[in-house]
């Protein structure tokens, strides 16, 4: 049952959650279809990893920007119009002729991504408040997971289907129906814009500084540097573009001009804490599920249709703890994510166990058992952590707090993403089934847990640091309400 009483906000649940299956789908169907892809096009390594990584990279950089100019203008018009380019860069990835085409339209639809979730996670705020926020949170996280489980099979399934040269273009296309729905299900449902922000005035150079640091933090993980001496250059970057930032933010509040991030949230120690808890989980459960995927195609010579029959309990065990996580909440607080931290800690070292010491014949149904407790952990992570994270940031700041807490996850991923994956394959060599593969896998796994081990420590901290007030289950009863304001102009 979708949370609320009132119809309305129901409906407006639907479209973001619309929204984020529309996105989260395009990424995932994609990844199974790169070798095809590269084929088709005589895509260099480079190439690839560009079109696959800078839709991340564009995705990150447009969440801050986005969720401030949601709060300064409304967040219908810029919904509307992020789905309406991402819809159209769709199309234009998937009829492209070069890889220049490709990853400049992928960079696009990137960018469009982002700054349509950034209003989806700041018009949940708006909507929904304690549980009902909690819940609505949680159904966005099962969404995301059900698509980015749907993604693998999909795609492996137009690939066979159709060929190597159609099918990795229909994957590209196959968002496209989703988001034409989820663009009539917008203008009919959503609210009319509503500005949250109390000054209409843009931190023009804050936005600047923050994307300049945020792309010299990405990008060395992105693209492997040639040199030590330019991934030295890189850390410069952003040390420097970080200090600037901040002495800048602090001349506006001395000067009496808003900020780009509001001093809510650089002073709330459980908003700190709460955006580190999500970095180390979402980077750990994402590099994780990339490590095992070629650890059971590359390690295992599994085909991609077994090896995402492996990792479809994940979505199923994500999608069964989200919904019930808030039951959980209601027991026992804030302390649900450490419960959650501490199962997925668990489900790494029960993975280590697997990799080590399972016979190979049992090993892809011990594997879906990791990923089925891994996927649960998640569900009692992910929602509860967003709803406590998000409750610290004032309304008039909401798209910014949620975009600061995505765009940290975008960073912890493309961090993650690199380094994880690349301690696999330094110990990973050898013939499919050697044991090489295996302890790559479980020293993979160990690092893995060793994120979510610090992950709960912090959790531990922001519970130790936040003031004692009333819970999130003691939200229960306060009214939903859907903006249906006029138009602000």
């Amino acid at each position: 049952m979708l949370p609320g009483d009132d119809r309305a906000a129901r409906r407006v649940l639907l479209v973001c959650l619309a929204a984020g299956a529309t996105t989260l789908l395009d990424q995932a169907v994609l990844n199974i279809a790169v070798p095809s892809m590269r084929q088709s096009l005589g895509a260099t390594g480079a190439d690839v990893q560009w079109i696959v990584a800078g839709y991340s990279l564009a995705f990150g950089l447009a969440l801050v920007p986005g969720g401030s100019l949601g709060d300064l203008h409304g967040r219908k018009r810029l919904f509307m119009a992020g789905v309406a380019v991402f819809l159209a860069a769709g199309v234009t990835a998937a009829t492209g002729g070069g890889p220049v085409t490709l990853i400049g339209a992928r960079l696009v639809q990137g960018a469009a991504a982002g700054l349509v979730n950034s209003q989806v996670i700041a018009t949940i705020q708006d909507v929904f408040h304690g549980v009902d926020r909690g819940r609505a949170l949680g159904l966005y996280a099962v969404t995301g997971g059900v698509a980015t489980a749907l993604g693998p099979p999909l795609g492996g399934a137009l690939v066979a289907g159709l060929g190597p040269g159609t099918g990795w273009r229909c994957c590209l296309l196959l968002s496209g129906p989703c988001a034409v729905l989820t663009l009539a299900l917008g203008a009919r449902w959503l609210p009319p814009p509503r500005r949250t922000a109390r000054d209409s005035r843009l931190d023009l150079l804050g936005l600047g500084l923050l994307c300049g640091c945020t792309l010299a933090l990405m990008v060395p993980f992105i693209r492997t540097p040639d040199s030590g001496g330019e991934a030295l250059l890189w850390a410069i970057a952003v040390c420097v573009l970080a200090a600037v930032l901040a002495a800048h933010q602090r001349l506006r509040v001395r000067r009496g001009r808003p900020p780009l991030v509001h001093p809510t949230l650089t002073s709330s120690k459980p908003y700190a804490l709460g955006t580190a808890v999500a970095m180390a989980q979402f980077g750990s459960s994402l590099a994780a599920f990339l490590v095992l995927t070629v650890f059971l195609q590359d390690g295992l010579g599994l085909s991609a249709l077994l090896t995402a029959a492996v990792t479809l309990p994940g979505a199923v065990g994500m999608g069964i703890s989200s919904a019930l996580a808030w039951r959980l909440v209601r027991r026992i607080g804030p302390r649900t994510v450490s419960v959650g931290l501490t199962l997925g800690i668990g489900a790494a070292l029960a993975g280590v166990a697997v990799a080590l010491w399972a016979p190979t014949p049992m090993l892809p149904a011990a594997l879906a058992g990791t990923q089925l407790m891994s996927g649960a952990a998640g569900g009692l992570t992910v929602s509860p952590n967003q709803t406590q994270v998000l409750q610290h940031a004032p309304a008039e700041a909401a798209g910014v707090g949620g975009g600061i807490l995505q765009m940290a996850q975008r960073i912890a991923a493309a961090i993650c993403l690199s380094a994880v994956p690349a301690v696999y394959l330094h110990v990973a060599s050898g013939p499919p089934g050697g044991s090489h593969a295996r302890a790559g896998y479980a020293l993979a796994s160990c690092v893995c847990a060793g994120l979510l081990a610090a992950g709960l420590l912090l959790s531990l901290l922001r519970h130790a640091a936040t003031p004692p007030g009333p819970s999130a289950a003691a939200s229960t009863n306060r009214t939903v309400v859907v903006p249906r304001s006029k138009e602000t102009t």
